[in-house]
């Protein structure tokens, strides 16, 4: 069977169906969801002679030692997967949970004509788009980013003047977002650029949110508004046709700024993980919208095994995307359902933590709620008529 034919969520399923938990007591959530959950013993989590101030002499590998306990307030938040939590033994005296925190790791892998085209997209957007991307899946988890690593494989055509590049870009994004950038790895490439970032973030044990956990009649909300990057790319698309028609001809943006940094600089959404943790909400679900509105949707249904209704008017929409795609007789709902990287936060919420979300709705607007998994996932259009929601966005193994 070809691989395009099955697709990425299917393969996934097909690979991992087997896999075995040898260790069910510190492996707590396994392949499945945005995060595997891991308890570390005590015992593991005890002091060593090693101090973390001292790296091993000439070691690529990075330390991450647990948190020891203190009287002292964690770091203030700063400032949308495939992550792991691991639950860690110690800490601190105002955490409200004596179980601990969660430590959550995510890994994205990025291709050189797969998941960016350099003719129209900066070294230095790119370095900036590889962290935040994975930020925002730390962000899904409702966790706090605090470190990444980054290791590229990079063909002879790249000079050194073009990786610093990449490398501010990399840098910026961590500088605005408080996060350490803490190791990595480098190679050479047959292919062009591959860039592989990991990020860590933290989360106490009784906030951590995952995927598989909303409840019939949570509200679904989602911060931002959807169709931007899609349309942004739309347009960076066009100019690279004229371009290669005609190099000598200037690309011509005006009036479209927005959505073009939405796709070239898309922004973790660490805001709204701070102000949820203000307002007291715990979502019952959550994931970044990397894929569309319509697939991200459908993987928390899938995994909470319920349904979802999603009513089209309530669906946030920015008047700069309705005039980007105007040319391109693309409807805006459908660059909303089915564009992917806006890196927004979709996730559900009781009824009762409602009330506290409107008073965010500058931020966070409700669009649906979640049914029974009878019901399935719909549409809802102003006529009241249902609309079966289908995953359309972004295919690893498909055309796209």
């Amino acid at each position: 069977m070809n691989i395009s034919e099955l697709g990425e969520f299917p393969l996934i399923k097909r690979l991992t169906k087997d896999i075995q938990i040898y260790h069910p007591k510190e492996t707590i959530e396994g392949v499945g969801d945005d995060a595997a959950i891991l308890a570390i013993p005590a015992a593991q989590t005890a002091a060593t002679n090693v101090s973390p101030d001292t790296p091993t002499h000439n070691s690529n590998a990075t330390i991450v030692q647990p948190a020891a306990t203190t009287n002292a307030p964690p770091n203030p938040p700063p400032h949308n997967s495939n992550a792991t939590a691991i639950q860690t033994a110690a800490t601190t005296n105002k955490s409200p949970d004596k179980a601990g925190n969660l430590q959550v790791v995510t890994t994205d892998l990025l291709v050189e004509n797969i998941h960016f085209d350099l003719t129209y997209v900066p070294l230095k957007h790119l370095g900036y788009k590889a962290v935040a991307v994975n930020l925002s899946d730390v962000c899904a988890m409702n966790a706090t980013p605090k470190q990444i690593t980054v290791s590229i494989a990079v063909s002879s055509r790249f000079t050194v003047e073009a990786l610093e590049e990449l490398y501010a870009g990399i840098k910026l994004c961590c500088n605005r977002y408080r996060v350490d950038f803490v190791g990595g790895d480098t190679t050479s490439s047959t292919a062009g650029l591959i860039i592989s970032v990991t990020a860590l973030g933290t989360v106490s044990a009784n906030a951590v949110t995952k995927r598989s956990t909303a409840k019939e009649n949570d509200i679904i909300c989602v911060s931002g508004d959807l169709g931007a990057a899609y349309a942004g790319l739309q347009l960076l698309e066009k100019e690279k046709r004229h371009f290669l028609a005609n190099p000598n001809m200037q690309p011509d943006f005006e009036d479209f700024s927005y959505v073009l940094e939405r796709q070239l600089k898309p922004e973790p959404r660490t805001d709204i993980i701070e102000l949820l943790e203000k307002l007291k909400v715990v979502p019952t679900s959550m994931i970044d919208i990397s894929d569309g509105l319509s697939s991200e949707i459908l993987h928390i249904a899938e995994a909470s095994q319920t349904g979802a209704a999603i009513y089209e008017s309530k669906i946030p929409i920015d008047p700069e995307t309705y005039k980007a795609l105007e040319p391109f007789n693309i409807m805006p709902l459908t660059a909303a359902l089915n564009g992917g990287e806006d890196y927004e936060l979709l996730f559900t919420v009781s009824q009762n933590d409602y009330p506290k979300i409107e008073t965010i709705l500058d931020k966070v607007r409700p669009i649906g709620h979640i049914t029974e998994q009878a019901a399935g996932c719909n549409l809802v259009p102003d006529n009241g008529t249902l609309i079966p929601l289908s995953a359309q966005g972004w295919q690893s193994f498909g055309s796209n």
